[in-house]
């Protein structure tokens, strides 16, 4: 079992100097990336569906360890609502596959908005293919109920544990054997930095998870200043990741 931490994007000019060398050519970038992280969310799928050739590229420019989660479109989550996707789907989850063994959990982020309709998430993990890792990330607080939890649990869907100004209402729910964490930012502030204390309870968290023989994919959504980068890298040394 193993942890992998990585940030949720990459693409921000903003982290020129900050993360990214300046003189480095902005095609590079992944290929930095990776070279210090062994994952990545990729959030622009959410709002554009990139060509097969761009998965291709994605594939070529990372050694074989790497993983790619992505993030589903907005056809499926936010404008569809889960229903009547099964053609949208099939088309993401299409040209998800080229990533071959490099594909690791897919991300459904429901609106918040989206309250609680359990028929239509029945319905909609239904159409969801073996073999991949379907995590989803509720946002309104009705889904928060024992039927949800064992609905994923029965379709071995992962809980995606959201952390955040807000995540005092969120639970931390094990689902499956992958769990997904996404950290929008510290209690105060969205897109401000972790305190080391605070990621030092989160590396205590996924220590134990990993114990109990789960994988654990987690990934840093505070891209401003790079603090996405900076807190995903405190957490790798907290928890000993290479």
């Amino acid at each position: 079992m193993r942890a992998r931490i990585g940030t949720s994007g990459f693409c921000y000019p903003h982290w020129r100097g900050v993360f990214y060398p300046r003189e480095l050519h902005q095609a590079r970038w992944l290929e930095y990336y990776q070279e210090r992280f062994d994952t990545l969310e990729v959030n622009s799928t959410f709002y554009r569906l990139p060509k097969p050739e761009t998965f291709l590229k994605w594939k070529q420019s990372v050694s074989p360890g790497f993983m790619f989660s992505l993030k589903a479109s907005r056809l499926i989550t936010h404008l569809r609502r889960l229903k009547d996707a099964e053609g949208a789907l099939a088309l993401f989850l299409g040209r998800a596959k080229i990533l071959g063994n490099l594909l690791g959990p897919v991300l459904y982020q429901l609106p918040p908005s989206f309250k609680l309709d359990i028929g239509r998430l029945g319905a909609f993990l239904a159409l969801l293919p073996e073999g991949i890792c379907h995590a989803l990330e509720f946002r309104h607080p009705s889904w928060f109920i024992h039927e949800v939890r064992s609905l994923l649990i029965r379709q071995g869907a992962s809980f995606c544990i959201a952390d955040g100004p807000d995540a005092h209402q969120n639970p931390k729910w094990i689902t499956s054997e992958t769990v997904y964490i996404r950290f929008h930012g510290p209690a105060w502030q969205r897109q401000a930095q972790y305190r080391t204390e605070q990621l030092a309870k989160w590396a205590e968290r996924i220590e134990g998870y990993l114990k109990e023989g789960l994988n654990v994919f987690a990934f840093f959504n505070n891209d401003a200043h790079g603090f996405a980068v900076k807190n995903a890298e405190q957490l790798k040394r907290l928890l000993g990741v290479p």
